[in-house]
């Protein structure tokens, strides 16, 4: 660990200080660490907004957390041709592409396009952050109990869909199997909480994880561990429509729930035809994310989804599957 440096006031900056004071049990000595150096073991990395319109001070001090200020919506898409291009993706590659895949690639692309919505509140300040990451939720059971937690992928907007098939995959697997260590250690910190102390516990952990944007791994908390987006598929469990609350500890913005892809009258051409059609069900923080970052968002997701050859991976250029592999299955509305 680097040795401490003095700072401009004459006081010890550096992650040497940071450790000298922790040995110590010098609360007030850690304090001023932080507060003199904000680099000092960063849980995110991030970038001040500046140039804040009057608008979108009012809507910060409107609301004190995100309660209160949250946005839903609905739009449905068409969702035939994301359905042939799975099938044919799968049949090239063997590699099961589902809509959750497509899903996390649009989403991503869009906040890369709608960088202000790419952001995280501290000290009512938006801070924009540096890298898109998209995060899917897993369920877990063990011994007949239900658990929930997140699966994540980093720099999506840069990934090819096999990419990130094959990373949430091994992703969702570790989850699943337990097997993601700094995950387990942290649900087993929560677990350790009691249940008169968890609000105090999960604010505490937010404010320092975001708020004061500090590491805090060595408490056996993940880093980062649930990025930009959220993506929960309601559509697995037979809903069309369903709005997920956003869960002030986590500081996410946006969560994301496509309903289950099913049968409807159409107009194409001005004749009503059958289709394939699916509801992407939005919550967000109207802090600072509205109709107009909204509309960047909605508006990417269904020109890439619901025109799949000509926005994602060109499929005369992926690599073919290997002559072992089986192809798998048709696609089907789950995933």
């Amino acid at each position: 660990m680097a040795e401490c440096s003095k700072g401009p006031d004459g006081g010890e900056w550096g992650r040497g200080a940071f450790s000298k004071h922790w040995k110590k049990g010098n609360a007030g000595g850690l304090a001023r660490t932080f507060w003199r150096d904000p680099r000092v073991m960063a849980h995110l990395e991030l970038i001040p907004k500046d140039n804040i319109s009057s608008f979108r001070k009012l809507a910060i001090g409107s609301w004190k957390t995100a309660y209160d200020p949250t946005v839903y919506g609905t739009m449905t898409l068409r969702m035939d041709k994301a359905l042939a291009y799975i099938e044919a993706f799968r049949q090239k590659t063997g590699i099961r592409l589902t809509v959750t895949h497509l899903l996390v690639k649009a989403m991503a692309e869009a906040l890369r396009r709608c960088p202000d919505a790419n952001a995280i509140l501290r000290f009512n300040k938006i801070y924009l952050r540096k890298r898109v990451t998209v995060s899917t939720l897993v369920v877990q059971t063990d011994g007949g109990k239900v658990d929930l937690t997140s699966a994540k992928l980093d720099d999506a907007e840069q990934k090819s869909l096999r990419e990130i098939a094959a990373e949430m995959e091994a992703a969702v697997q570790r989850v699943r199997q337990r097997k993601d260590e700094m995950m387990e250690k942290g649900k087993g910190s929560i677990q350790k909480i009691p249940y008169m102390f968890l609000n105090v516990f999960t604010w505490l952990m937010s404010f320092f994880m975001y708020t004061l944007n500090w590491d805090m791994t060595w408490a056996g908390m993940p880093r980062d561990a649930f990025g930009s987006a959220i993506i929960t598929n309601v559509g697995s469990l037979g809903l069309d429509t369903a709005y997920v609350p956003l869960v002030p500890y986590t500081r996410v913005p946006i969560f994301i729930a496509p309903g289950a892809i099913k049968d409807a009258a159409v107009v194409e051409d001005g004749k009503v035809v059958p289709g394939k059609v699916m509801n992407v069900n939005a919550s967000f923080d109207h802090r600072f994310i509205d109709g107009f970052h909204a509309g960047i968002l909605a508006n990417t997701l269904r020109e890439m989804l619901e025109n799949p050859f000509a926005h994602f991976d060109k499929l005369d250029e992926v690599a073919p599957a290997l002559p072992a592999e089986t192809p798998p299955p048709p696609a089907s509305a789950a995933g």
